[in-house]
């Protein structure tokens, strides 16, 4: 959508799709290599989560050739774990809502930051639907033009002129 505004009425501005990462607002018509530009988030999430799991892996052989014990490596296995599964999960209902609006910083951010693998992933398996986020921007963006087109619209005749119903 370009720099719209509304023919009767140029003073109010029609509301313009906000961009996605990756995608701009490509994602509104699919149009401008939006197939293509899905494909190479979902192969690039991807190869980015195989290439995070093997500094993972690294690092977990790192823990066995120091022989730290079997109950660090079990914590180290289930914390990777545990946070990936929810970043995972936090990244996915973000893609259909919006996060609640809280006063300071997002309290997962160190989770997220472990568990990026998680994040990764979810983008992947999200860009073989849809770009990420398309769902919750093509509802907002819907949900606005038809509320623009409302106000917009002309009213039947002038209301002051209307007869008044008797009581």
């Amino acid at each position: 959508m370009s720099d719209e505004t509304a023919p009767d009425r140029p003073d109010v501005a029609a509301p313009r799709p906000e961009p996605i990462r990756f995608f701009g607002t490509t994602w509104v018509d699919h149009d401008g290599g939006y197939a293509l530009r899905r494909a190479g988030v979902a192969i690039g999430a991807l190869a980015a989560a195989a290439a995070g799991a093997f500094v993972l892996l690294l690092g977990y052989q790192g823990l066995t050739i120091a022989r730290v014990g079997g109950f660090v490596n079990a914590l180290v296995i289930v914390m990777f774990s545990v946070c990936s599964a929810i970043a995972f999960r936090k990244t996915w209902s973000g893609f259909t809502r919006r996060p609640a609006r809280t006063s300071g910083p997002d309290s997962l951010y160190s989770l997220k930051a472990i568990g990026f693998v998680g994040i990764l992933l979810a983008y992947f398996c999200r860009a073989l639907i849809e770009a990420p986020g398309e769902k919750l921007h093509r509802e907002e963006y819907e949900t606005a033009r038809t509320r623009h087109e409302r106000r917009r619209s002309t009213r039947s005749g002038n209301p002051a002129a209307r007869k008044r119903k008797r009581r």
